[in-house]
């Protein structure tokens, strides 16, 4: 009779060990590879006016660290979809249309419980939400670009 140990057959002596080996490793290259893609895919869902914050990701996020950043004071209620106030109409011209808006300094924004209207000009996916309803579409992708960077068929 023989006993076969397969854990120790099979498996490295150091987790670190393996997962260095699939680069499954804390900043690593999947995690690297997940993140960049995360905000790949996220230009199509996110509000698209001028694009810098929809690419102000890119610069925000430290690619590896599993957390993607979209800084700026209005990235938050873009996200939510809710306008933010108070929220005063400046009159620039006689056209009768605000052409911008300020709120008193001092005074904290809260949500007025109004939805914000999305320019779709741009991109038609743009809305509230971003991340969310991009994963429903292309989490499977995500998880094939992991596998492929891990080594992984």
């Amino acid at each position: 009779m023989i006993t076969l140990t397969v854990k120790k057959a099979f498996m490295p002596q150091d987790t670190a060990e393996l997962l260095r080996k699939f680069n499954l490793q804390k900043g690593g290259r999947v995690q690297e590879v997940i993140d960049k893609s995360v905000i790949d895919y996220n230009l199509q869902y996110a509000p698209w006016e001028t694009g810098s914050m929809a690419k102000s990701a890119y610069a925000a996020t430290q690619i590896g660290s599993g957390q993607v950043r979209y800084p700026g004071p209005y990235a938050h209620y873009m996200y939510y979809g809710e306008v933010y106030g108070p929220n005063i109409p400046v009159f620039e011209d006689d056209s009768g249309v605000p052409t911008r808006f300020f709120s008193p300094p001092g005074q904290k924004k809260h949500p007025t419980g109004r939805e914000l209207q999305y320019s779709q000009d741009v991109n038609p996916l743009a809305g509230p939400f971003w991340f969310e309803r991009m994963k429903a579409d292309h989490l499977q992708d995500i998880i094939q670009e992991a596998k492929d960077a891990a080594g992984i068929k």
